[in-house]
């Protein structure tokens, strides 16, 4: 699943292609998961400037012009892929769209599962990389959860997924298993540092590898999650147990709080 770090890049790159063009064709392939019709969101959007694209949380906003916001969540196995002349018609497509220009990218998919949203409703939980260490302290405190569930839950904060929970506690040295609220301030300021450093290096390293291409999620920026990585960059054996019904990794490195 694609999380921040991803969608960062991914909005940069279709920012840098398609900003202040205007969509010429819909492609509308799978509408299941659409809140609107296809009419409603065809209307919507054909003839439109791309005025923005950002990340939000683990989704990506799509702003045309006129107030007009299409949300895209990727869910477990969503790509984006680039349309052109040597890509027109890629396999599993969800949504295409077609801008001024003769280019433009497409939503695949092959659960189908997806889903664009019209116009959405603002989230109220702080992104990962904008709360405040006072908020996260709060988070925090008011759980009896183990903390990688909190990182995860999207309710809490948003952007943070399976994986880079995973590297964010290596980093922080804190075990996944520790109870949220039992963790010493001085960790909790080590797992906010952690989430910036992690979350941002990433980025700046996706970003590289991307270029302006659209290559899909890179895993090589992983430190310990990964079912092919044996040892820490400390040397320590990773291990994997279920957390949440997702594998996480972690190693004997990591502090457990409880």
């Amino acid at each position: 699943m694609a999380e921040l770090p991803d969608l960062t890049v991914y909005a940069e790159i279709l920012s840098r292609r398609f900003k202040g063009k205007t969509l010429k064709d819909l492609d509308v392939k799978v509408s299941k998961k659409l809140n609107v019709s296809v009419k409603e969101l065809e209307s919507a959007l054909l003839g439109k400037k791309l005025t923005a694209v950002s990340r939000y949380g683990k989704s990506l906003h799509f702003e045309f012009a006129g107030d007009i916001v299409l949300q895209i969540h990727l869910m477990l196995r969503g790509e984006l892929v680039l349309l052109n002349k040597e890509n027109p018609d890629p396999k599993y497509e969800i949504l295409g769209f077609m801008f001024s220009g003769g280019e433009g990218f497409a939503v695949v998919d092959l659960l189908r599962q997806a889903t664009p949203t019209l116009n959405p409703e603002e989230a109220k939980s702080p992104d990962a990389l904008e709360i405040t260490l006072e908020d996260l302290t709060a988070t925090l405190s008011k759980s009896r959860k183990m903390v990688k569930e909190v990182l995860m839950d999207q309710k809490k904060m948003r952007g943070i997924g399976n994986s880079y929970a995973d590297e964010i506690l290596w980093h922080a040295r804190i075990s996944p298993f520790s109870i949220a609220n039992a963790i010493p301030e001085k960790a909790v300021k080590k797992l906010f540092s952690s989430m910036d450093k992690v979350l941002k290096k990433a980025i700046e390293e996706i970003a590289k590898e991307n270029g302006d291409e659209l290559h899909g999620e890179l895993r090589d920026v992983m430190k310990i999650h990964g079912s092919r990585i044996e040892k820490s960059p400390g040397g320590a054996a990773v291990k994997s147990e279920k957390i949440g019904g997702r594998t996480s990794y972690y190693t004997e490195e990591q502090e457990l709080y409880n």
